[in-house]
């Protein structure tokens, strides 16, 4: 894959490409804390079938930087979408497949429910995953309470200064609580954790995780857009929902009703969290079966 930058909205965005320059576009989002990479494999196949595929590295992440040092450094939810549907007018596409996990699954799940004209069908792991701030702070049974620990880190001063000074530790134990029965190596966790080098990184996660909360408040120019997602709104295109059977942080569960075209709900048997790097084939096949 090919890295290629372009400015979109207050970024300047480094993304990976793959296939015919005349493919039909596919744009695929990772999460936290992952990277691009997360579609090495899952990618090609797409490419192979005339895709093609667009995967930017997310604000604070890898080589993408903020056009300027006055842009607040959030991680909110509409941030991330905004990102998205910038980056899909930069690149003069109209409408796309999209398809992305975690942080990116949730901005790709935005972007369909508020934008549905620009979304040809999405792929969606960890199903509806659009942030209900309201209902953030109601407890959740102590095995979730303890799964989101990391979160609850975050909150603190202490937790900023341990990402800053651990970021390596941290998120690498995350991969393995997250996935418990990927046997991934260090060569494939520092590919990855490059990006975590990123000197907005540190800013933008912590705000993403205060931020769901109600804990801090967000860009401004983002409250329109952070009231209609507060509605909890529908998704009315086509989608498909995957999900890891053995998922550390977001267990299985059913498909809510605001999937309102799902076309199908697949759990995937020794997937954790980071689906598209475990099971590639799943990730791509629940692509093309869309189209």
């Amino acid at each position: 894959m090919k890295l290629e930058t372009i400015k979109a909205g207050s970024l300047e965005v480094a993304y990976l490409v793959a296939g015919p320059s005349d493919g039909w576009p596919c744009v695929l989002c990772h999460g936290f804390p992952y990277d691009p990479h997360a579609f090495a494999e899952a990618a090609p196949r797409l490419a192979t079938a005339g895709a093609r595929v667009i995967i930017p590295y997310l604000r604070g992440y890898g080589p993408t930087r903020f056009l300027s040092r006055d842009t607040l450094r959030s991680g909110e939810q509409a941030a991330l979408a905004g990102d998205l549907l910038a980056l899909l007018d930069a690149l003069g596409i109209a409408k796309a497949v999209l398809g992305g996990f975690d942080w990116g699954g949730r901005a790709c799940c935005i972007v369909s429910a508020i934008w549905p004209e620009r979304v040809i069908a999405l792929v969606s792991g960890n199903s509806y995953n659009i942030q209900n701030i309201a209902r953030s702070l109601e407890p959740a049974s102590a095995e979730r309470e303890a799964a989101m620990w990391y979160q609850y880190y975050f909150h603190s001063e202490r937790g900023r200064r341990g990402l800053a000074q651990n970021r390596r530790a941290i998120t690498k134990l995350l991969w393995k609580m997250w996935s418990p029965r990927w046997p991934f190596d260090d060569t494939t966790f520092e590919r990855s954790a490059a990006a975590f080098d990123n000197p907005d990184f540190v800013d933008v996660v912590i705000h993403s995780y205060r931020h769901r909360f109600g804990l801090v408040p967000g860009d401004p120019a983002l409250e329109d857009v952070e009231r209609k997602l507060a509605a909890q709104p529908d998704i009315a295109v086509p989608s498909v929902i995957l999900e890891g059977e053995d998922d550390g942080v977001t267990p299985p569960h059913e498909p809510p009703p605001r999937f309102t075209a799902l076309r199908g709900h697949q759990r995937v048997p020794g997937a954790g969290h980071d689906l598209p790097q475990e099971a590639p084939d799943a990730f791509a096949s629940a692509v093309l079966a869309l189209l």
